[in-house]
């Protein structure tokens, strides 16, 4: 097995073990909770709605990519009528360290608004779970069941708007240039290098880095700032150890500082 991988294992082993230790405590089920805000219809169909999760004081649950010792969200959508696709629109996150491990995710409560696409006209119903990871002293997997009508017209909803305004800027908002992407052979994967000129964010800029293939596990990323460039380096491994591509337009890198962030979608070759 290589260092890689290894490494990869022993997180997974370890989250899943502290997973175990919280389920017999039974304290998923008082740690978090979810609804659905119903929202709005948009001009162009569409609707604009969220989810709504709440976590116990002193909980924390994790974003889209939360990092090597965090439990990335899953949905499933059995038992919605009337929806063809769902696209999420995730607020900044926040950065955790705990036991020296960096994750990436939210306290409290967060608001995650989700454009809805019908499939026919009238109203729609989202109806499904989330499988997510909350962290205290440990960290726990739970499945949160979630069921919202959304209405034809509906009204705003002033939670959805401020978490519309805590998403990352565009790459064109930030100044950013398009990333220049070099991929490299490794022990049973690929290291990616993202490269781009972007002015400095902050202090303490992080960055991360996502790929379309949900079947490839993409390291915490080394971030190193060098003047107006910002670089950020990955380990890539294929779950089942299978030989894989990178498509680059499906690239996604954020850097992150101060609260804010920058969302840089794709590549080019270097």
């Amino acid at each position: 097995m290589t260092k890689a991988l290894t490494k990869y294992a022993a997180t997974f082993v370890a989250t899943l073990f502290g997973c175990t230790a919280a389920i017999a405590s039974d304290a998923a089920s008082d740690a978090a909770s979810i609804d659905v805000l119903g929202g709005w219809r948009e001009a162009d169909g569409t609707h604009m709605a969220a989810l709504r999760i709440t976590l116990a004081d002193g909980w924390h649950t994790y974003w889209r990519s939360p990092g090597d010792a965090g439990v990335p969200p899953a949905f499933h959508w059995g038992g919605t009528r009337n929806v063809d696709a769902v696209k999420f629109h995730w607020p900044v996150p926040d950065v955790h360290v705990q036991n020296g491990m960096r994750t990436l995710g939210y306290t409290d409560q967060v608001v995650i608004p989700i454009t809805v696409s019908p499939k026919n006209d009238g109203s729609m119903r989202i109806k499904g779970k989330a499988e997510i990871g909350v962290c205290k002293d440990i960290c726990i997997p739970t499945t949160l069941r979630f069921d919202g009508r959304l209405p034809e017209v509906g009204a705003l909803d002033g939670q959805i708007a401020a978490a519309l305004l805590e998403q990352p800027l565009s790459a064109r908002e930030a100044g950013a240039k398009r990333p220049v992407c070099t991929i490299t052979p490794a022990d049973d994967g690929v290291v990616l290098t993202a490269s781009v000129t972007l002015p400095k964010q902050g202090l303490g800029e992080i960055s991360v880095l996502e790929v379309a293939n949900p079947n490839v596990w993409v390291s915490e990323a080394e971030t190193i700032r060098t003047g107006s460039t910002i670089s950020a380096t990955a380990t890539l491994l294929e779950a089942n150890g299978k030989p894989f591509s990178i498509d680059r337009s499906g690239v996604i890198m954020t850097v992150l500082a101060g609260g804010q962030a920058v969302e840089i979608k794709g590549c080019t070759g270097g």
